[in-house]
């Protein structure tokens, strides 16, 4: 069976960039549950809602200027993704200003 070629090579890029956000999502929650952390009423909803809009809409996000072009995930999305990730590893979390503590 043969598949059939995407139709251009952005239609393959964003394809590519929504089932990386759909893995980065379920490898978060995956991580959370198996190390027992508990996630915020916030943070389940921000995953499930996210990975929702994705699955229907190709991205989560509907302004255009708030995530490049092709992208799933806008750049805020991104970084509280990579937030929740780092709360599931145990990992304290980065100060985004200001001084490092001492």
């Amino acid at each position: 069976m043969q598949r059939k070629p995407p139709a251009s090579p952005f239609e393959a890029q964003r394809k590519a960039a929504q089932r990386a956000a759909l893995n980065a999502l379920r490898r978060a929650r995956r991580s959370a549950d198996k190390a027992g952390v508990s996630l915020s009423e916030w943070e389940g909803e921000f995953l499930d809602s996210v990975s929702e809009r994705v699955k229907t809409h190709g991205r989560a996000f509907g302004d255009p200027e708030k995530g490049a072009p092709g992208q799933a995930l806008s750049s805020m999305q991104g970084r509280k993704l990579k937030e929740i990730a780092a709360k599931a590893k145990g990992e304290e979390p980065k100060r985004r200003w200001g001084k490092k503590r001492d």
